[in-house]
């Protein structure tokens, strides 16, 4: 509880303080427990149902902890100009890696793409992204 608390106090008198505390707390910890949510909102003077409802709204969120690795494969249009849909269709089942669809990384010149945490990974191709995958399993 002292993190949380810490979290919640670095972003004390900002202005739209719960979705940064959300961000923070979701990496720190890898999800927004109950627990979470119940201070957050205490500190922000909102119900638990209201910030429940943002944590359940975005995707980037998860009330439960989750130790697999995150593949964000991005599937919007520009990558799928480039050939992400075959791609996904071949990987194979890998339920020690979860791949997560995401629409746009930013970086539509260089893509298909994926980010695993802070890291975008561009210009995947079939080898590419099957070595991603044996890499984080």
């Amino acid at each position: 509880m002292e993190r949380l608390n810490q979290i919640i106090a670095a972003h004390a008198g900002r202005e739209g303080p719960l979705l940064p505390i959300l961000h923070d707390v979701q990496a720190e910890y890898g999800h927004v427990s109950e627990e979470a949510m119940r201070a957050i909102a205490n500190a922000l003077n909102l119900s638990r149902a209201e910030v429940h409802g943002v944590v359940s709204f975005y995707h980037d969120f998860h009330a439960e902890p989750d130790a697999r690795p995150v593949v964000k494969l991005c599937r919007a249009e520009a990558c799928q100009a480039r050939g992400v849909d075959a791609l996904a269709a071949a990987l194979p089942v890998n339920h020690r890696v979860k791949v997560e669809t995401v629409y746009c990384l930013g970086l539509c010149s260089v893509g298909p793409n994926a980010m695993v945490g802070d890291r975008v990974h561009a210009r995947l191709d079939a080898a590419k992204l099957g070595a991603l995958m044996e890499q984080l399993a």
